[in-house]
This record gives C-alpha cells, structure tokens and sequence, in this order.
C-alpha cells in the first residue's frame, strides 16, 4: 500500500497508510470485499455488521486510501458514531444520506469517539460536534498535537522538518520546508467536549466498551472493544490489509513503534474479537491479524539491523536498503512524500533497536546515525 500523496501540511498530522511493505498475504486494499455487504469495502451505504451496528464508508480526498469506515451505534437514546470522518462536503453529505437510509439523521448523534486526532477520523466529528452540540470524546494524549495546530501561527516552518532533518533525510526537509504555509482551518480542529484518560468502560445504551488506549499509531489512539458482541472497533490499530504508519507524527513522539507493538499485544490479550478497521474490509480475527502485524515489524527490525553491517547509517540510509510497498519498490522511486514517511518510519524502528540494545545512536549534523553493535 503506497502512502497517500498528499502533500505533508501542519494540519495533516498523519495518514493510515504508510509505504512499508504490508504483511504478505490477504487481498490487497485496492480488492477487498466486505462480508457485511459482499461489494467492495468503500462501495456506498449503511451496512449492518451486528444487529444495531452499521458500517458507513466515507470518501476520502487522497490518491492512496479512498475510504474511511464510520460506525453507527443504536441506541433508545440516539446514536454514538465511531469516528467522523474527513470534513469535506462530499463526506458530510454522504454521511446525511446513509444515515437516513437507517431512519436517522445528524439529530440522532448524541456522541462521537472518536479513535484518535488525524483529520480523516476527527474533523468530522468536531465540526458537527460543535454545531450540532454533541459530545466528542478524544484520547488526553492527542492534546499536544491539537496545541500545535491551534498555535499554528506560531510556527517557523514545517514541523515534521525536523524530523527529517534528525532521520538524515536532509534534501525531502528542504522539499516539506515550504509546504503547508497556510494556517489550519481551525473550526476543524478544536479541542474535544471529553478527553479519555487511561482505560475505561463506556456505556453506550445497553452496551458496555472497553476503551483501551493504544498509543503508537498516534499517541493518544484508543480502541473500543465489545466482549460481549465479539466486537472491536479497531480504529488505525489494527488493520486488515495495511499497517498503520509510525513515527509520522507531530510533536514527535518517544519510541512510537515500541509502544505500537506494545498495544497490538495489550489487544492480543483480549479476547479474540471481530475487527471493524477505519480502512478496509470488516476483517474476523484480532488474534490472527496481531500476530501478522507483531511478525512484520520484528521482520522489519531485523532487516534494518542487517543494514547497518557496513557500518553506521542514518535513518534515510537504511531506508534506501529496504523495499517498499506491497511491490517492494526502491527508495527512491517512491514519491517525495512517501520518502519521507519512509525514512520516518524507518528510524523509529532503528530507535527501538537501540532501546532493545542492538544498535548505538549519535547525533550528528547530518542526523542521527545508528551503528550496529
């Protein structure tokens, strides 16, 4: 799965899809069908994956991921959607007419959870919840990244510059380094109604959620898991046919794959449930899909510690030693965007060979550099 080319602007502060190489096996995204409504898993509608659950697949304005999943929950009281959506008015007006093919509509919603801060699941969310006055609850940890946008005014440059500059990757800093001059919108991006801090139980109607933070996507990602329906609305953490990206975030964030491993193996230890992903086809297995995911990146982290045998390297180096994609592309064939979301990516990963002591790090003037031990 190639990353999206949009272009990397401060109020972008991440995407699902990342141009690593996705577990091998599966339909690729582009195919996958959806066992709720046997069609492709974007094609339009409301589609009943448990009784008083609908999948509502949102578009999306980018060349990579076409589509977000948006849940409805019924309730005597309303409705609670699982994340919003991208607020552009293609999204809001299909929004609209799905859930009036359920018998609702934007009156309904009494609360959004929202998974976490990245605009193609939050905008959405925080746009109606402040016209409409409905609850929007968000993970406490992605206040840092909601201080940035809303300071935006502040910046001197790009944020994620510096991220490339610390990976090595010197000339995609000078590219990013103009891009996203204009300030957010900020009506899209204002602070939540509820912050969720540490795991909880939700009520929603008669049904109970675990709301389980799983930091590493972004940091204050949470998942919601229904034991008793074998449900997990799995937000970006799990993913049925793509991984999330990490280490493309803003403010930086300590040892991101280190935690993202961490929490795919706080969901393993969960029951196994049903994945309701953001992005792609209703999948049946969290156990089966974990461990997929937990084997990809240890295979990751092995392949990033073979590229330092000839010595040290920094981020953007031993990216250029790995492929890419689902087709294992080369570096630099890959757009200037998704280079950068590479050599992000690929440094967390060396950041966690040396937390796990199999690599020294030095910071340098051409970025960090990693030398094997």
């Amino acid at each position: 799965m190639t990353a999206s080319t949009s272009s990397p602007q401060p109020d972008q502060p991440g995407q699902a899809g990342r141009p690593g190489r996705p577990p091998r096996g599966g339909t690729p995204t582009a195919y996958a069908v959806s066992p709720d409504s046997g069609e492709h898993w974007t094609v339009e509608g409301a589609w009943e994956v448990a009784p008083g659950i609908h999948r509502i697949p949102l578009p999306l304005p980018m060349d990579g991921l076409k589509a977000i999943n948006v849940y409805t929950i019924e309730t005597d009281d309303g409705l609670t959607l699982v994340d919003g959506g991208w607020a552009i008015p293609e999204a809001r007006e299909l929004l609209d007419r799905c859930l009036k093919g359920i018998g609702a509509g934007f009156g309904d919603i009494k609360r959004f959870l929202v998974t976490h801060v990245h605009r193609d699941h939050f905008t959405m969310a925080t746009v109606l919840g402040r016209e409409l006055g409905i609850d929007v609850a968000l993970g406490a940890d992605e206040k840092p990244a909601l201080d940035l946008l809303n300071n935006a005014g502040d910046l001197t440059e790009n944020p994620f510059v510096a991220v490339l500059r610390s990976a090595g990757a010197h000339d995609l800093a000078e590219v990013w380094l103009g891009v996203g001059e204009d300030d957010p919108d900020l009506v899209q991006w204002q602070y939540p109604t509820t912050w969720l801090d540490g795991d909880q139980r939700i009520a929603v109607g008669d049904r109970v959620l675990d709301a389980v933070h799983t930091p590493g996507h972004t940091p204050g990602h949470y998942v919601f898991a229904e034991a008793d329906a074998g449900l997990l609305f799995a937000g970006d953490h799990v993913l049925p046919t793509i991984t999330p990206s990490i280490g493309f975030t803003v403010p930086p964030m300590d040892q991101p794959l280190g935690h993202f491993m961490a929490s795919l193996t706080r969901v393993r230890a969960l029951p196994d449930l049903r994945v309701l992903p953001a992005h792609g086809p209703v999948s049946p297995s969290t156990h089966a899909r974990v461990d997929e995911l937990l084997a990809f990146h240890e295979d990751r982290l092995d392949q990033s510690l073979a590229a330092l045998s000839g010595g040290p390297l920094t981020s953007h180096d031993v990216a250029g030693h790995l492929g890419w994609t689902r087709h294992e592309k080369a570096y630099d064939s890959l757009d200037v965007f998704s280079q950068g979301m590479a050599a992000m990516e690929t440094k967390a990963h060396l950041e966690l060979l040396h937390a796990r002591g199999r690599v020294t790090r030095e910071e340098t003037a051409e970025g960090v550099r990693f030398t094997a031990t």
